[in-house]
């Protein structure tokens, strides 16, 4: 190998110094030049640097032939170029290869916003949220008195995940959580609002085929077609007599378009409010949209959208079976629940995305039912599950009966007979963004009423269950950029006991957004 590498050089050299030789010499007569006489015979010499031991030195080599011009190639010597290496055949192009596992990336969108809300309300009735709390009457010390509320609770996160399309379905997921989790009792304020608790608001799959979607989890409602009826509110919502539900459920639904229009049909099995009933809720709705026809609007405070006319109708039948009203039960009573949904969304003035300006959009919901007081927001009218047990031998403690509902859809009266809490409510919104179209004002109105929520209990109940209430609002909404939102709000609440008197809450909301 040395040998090799040294006869190599040496070659190498030379060829280097006849090339710089002939560069630099002047150009040889087109005449042929006179003989010269043959070269010597003369050995080679050695490459520099010399090998450390050569094993013999190289032979003599032979004469050069007459030439004016000795030119000196040195030969090609081959590189060493490694074997490719076999590459596994392609995946997936055999029928024999079976399914293959989907390689693309998925997509995922991050999303949410961070809110600060201050609230002062006239009295100490409510939390950020308020729902359809009881109000505090004029007469008791909380109705006398105000509340200030700075809080972030409402502020939330989401992902969704998007996997990609495999044989036309389409598959994706949603998880979305705020800070308005449950809090135990004797929990401090300091607690409740600087370490507020996690909530799950959606945590769902969504499939797509060409002949049904489908979707399992937690999500909005299928009653009501939540939430794209929605008021456009700085308040955190639900409001009062607005429908705001989110529950577990299998949804199964179909969409057929046809031009600009398309409708919406589905049904759902949804959580039952009573689990002991053995019965999920079932649920059903169509939807009819025209995309020809759209504005520009906003859902509660950031859910800012360019829809079409829509008109929608929902409803849910549902079934509950409690103990017999007694101390120790040993039987079981049923009633069922049901409701209806009407809803619309009107493009007064038309608008787009990119030209918001003058938009005017009317939206409105009316529902009526029975047993159906948990698909609005904390709404139970201060109803009892059922009256206190009778007592005629005055026992100590006095006898109890234990509930496995939830307060306000049911009630007992004295005689055992179980009954559902009738409820029915409107809603009315209409919001305008101004010809700066970084404005916009709104204003709402809701009304709601039971035709039965005081009538199995005496005078004293009566007096502490509200049949009837009122709300309204204005907001103003102001966008400083794409991602950061302000908005104000007054807001009068009224409700109305059993016993005449009426309970007023007056609340003013400022809240800023960052929505990402």
């Amino acid at each position: 190998m040395r040998r090799l590498i040294a006869i190599s050089s040496a070659i190498a050299c030379a060829q280097l110094t006849a090339v710089a030789s002939a560069q630099t010499a002047p150009a040889a007569p087109t005449a042929a030049p006179p003989p010269v006489a043959p070269a010597p015979a003369t050995t080679p010499a050695p490459a520099y640097p010399p090998p450390a031991a050569a094993p013999a030195p190289a032979p003599a080599a032979a004469p050069a032939p007459a030439s004016t011009t000795v030119i000196v190639t040195a030969p090609v010597v081959p590189v060493p170029v490694p074997s490719p290496v076999a590459s596994a055949p392609p995946v997936g192009n055999s029928p024999l290869d079976g399914p293959q596992p989907m390689t693309s990336k998925w997509a995922t969108t991050f999303y949410g916003f961070a809110e600060f809300d201050a609230i002062n309300d006239s009295t100490q009735s409510f939390n950020d949220t308020a729902g359809n709390a009881l109000i505090a009457k004029r007469t008791t010390l909380a109705g006398k008195n105000d509340r200030t509320t700075f809080g972030m609770r409402n502020s939330r996160f989401g992902f969704k995940v998007t996997s990609p399309e495999y044989h036309g379905i389409k598959a994706s997921g949603v998880v979305e959580a705020d800070f308005l989790g449950n809090q135990a009792t004797g929990f401090s304020e300091q607690q409740i609002f600087s370490n507020a608790a996690l909530r799950v608001r959606h945590f769902a799959l969504k499939v797509e085929t060409p002949v049904v979607d489908m979707m399992f989890g937690q999500y909005w409602g299928l009653f009501g077609w939540q939430l794209y009826y929605g008021p456009n509110t700085v308040e955190i919502q639900g409001v009062p007599g607005e429908v705001f539900s989110r529950t577990a459920q299998a949804r199964f639904s179909k969409t057929i378009k046809a031009g600009d229009s398309s409708i919406d049909i589905a049904v759902a099995a949804v959580r039952p409010p009573q689990r002991n009933s053995g019965v999920p809720d079932g649920q059903g709705g169509v939807r009819f949209t025209y995309a020809g026809w759209k504005t520009v609007r906003t859902v509660n405070s950031t859910g800012t959208s360019e829809d079409g006319l829509s008109i929608g109708v929902s409803g849910v039948a549902r079934r509950f079976i409690e103990p017999n009203f007694n101390a120790a039960p040993t039987g079981r009573k049923g009633k069922s629940g049901y409701g209806i949904s009407l809803d619309a969304l009107m493009p007064i003035i038309p608008g787009t995305m990119q030209n918001r300006a003058n938009s005017l959009a009317l939206n409105g919901s009316f529902v009526a039912g029975t047993g159906i007081a948990d698909l609005y927001s904390g709404l139970n009218g201060g109803v009892p599950v059922a009256p206190p047990l009778p007592n005629p031998g005055m026992v100590t403690p006095a006898p109890t009966y234990a509930a496995d509902i939830d307060q306000g859809l049911t009630t007992y009266d004295s005689a055992g007979n179980l009954h559902t809490i009738n409820w029915q409510s409107y809603i009315i919104g209409i919001q305008y963004i101004l010809p700066v179209e970084e404005v916009w004002i709104s204003a709402n109105y809701s009304h709601m009423k039971s035709s039965n929520a005081t009538r199995y209990t005496d005078a004293a109940g009566a007096a502490k269950i509200f049949n009837k209430s009122h709300w309204w609002d204005v907001n103003l909404f102001y966008d400083m950029t794409k991602a950061v939102r302000f908005g104000g709000e007054f807001a009068q609440f009224m409700q109305t006991y059993g016993d005449g008197k009426t309970a007023k809450n007056n609340r003013f909301q400022f809240s800023a957004f960052y929505i990402f």
